[in-house]
């Protein structure tokens, strides 16, 4: 009888000891999402505060750009005013608007990826609608679509005139993502697996294994495919 009664209270305090080991991995596990959302709304102030002085700035020089205008044209010198003209505006073009989705870790993944895309001399659009996807946790969705537009970025630095396009939309009952990038000759022709062995294949192949996984993790599809001179990759997530 003691024997059962020991092998009782020992079955009971190991149910107990699992159950605060649970626990304590969930609350580990809440915590460093708090952190990394933390993290990221910290990340995204920085952000916006070094737009809101880059035009600022602007704002400021403005009158003076105007003024050195127009005295190239009264001077009649035409060629220097549009070569001054033309300065403004690619200093202009340098200052890009901050994306809002209403979805704080998409905001910082899209502007630092497309920020980044800018800086590579990519030319850059983006179509995006306020979605949660909210099925979603927050690594896996971080890891999705961070490694879909690096891979789109590196490609796209080898192309002669590169452009990148970025759609998120609802469709019907999925949150998709669609990333277009220009190629001049087909990828998938060349390296149909899209396998990343080779330093050459590895702008395409690189996190694709990933990519599938985390779509299949939540009950949804990928599809990498090429339509009019563009690499595609879009992802289907369920509502």
């Amino acid at each position: 009888m003691n024997g059962k009664k020991l092998q009782t209270e020992y079955d009971a305090l190991l149910e107990k000891y699992n159950s605060v080991l649970s626990e304590k991995a969930a609350a580990e596990y809440e915590l460093s999402e708090l952190k990394a959302a933390a993290e990221s709304i910290s990340r995204q102030d920085e952000e916006v505060r070094r737009l809101h002085e880059s035009i600022r700035s602007i704002k400021h020089d403005m009158r003076n750009h105007l003024m050195v205008i127009a005295s190239y044209l009264n001077g009649s010198d035409t060629a220097a005013a549009k070569a001054y003209t033309s300065e403004i505006l690619d200093k202009l073009n340098s200052v890009h608007s901050y994306v809002e989705t209403g979805n704080s870790l998409m905001n910082h993944i899209l502007n630092e990826k497309l920020n980044l895309a800018r800086g590579k001399g990519i030319a850059v659009k983006a179509e995006i609608e306020n979605l949660s996807f909210a099925r979603m946790e927050s690594i896996d969705f971080s890891a999705l679509l961070s490694n879909i537009l690096d891979n789109a970025v590196d490609a796209s630095e080898k192309e002669t005139s590169p452009e990148l396009t970025v759609q998120i939309a609802r469709r019907r009952d999925y949150e998709t993502i669609l990333v277009k990038n220009k190629i001049a000759r087909s990828v998938l022709s060349e390296n149909p697996g899209l396998a990343s062995s080779k330093p050459e294949k590895a702008s395409h192949g690189m996190g694709v294994p990933q990519i599938r996984s985390i779509c299949e993790k939540y009950g949804g599809m990928c599809d990498f495919y090429e339509e009019d001179g563009y690499f595609c990759v879009s992802s289907f997530i369920p509502v």
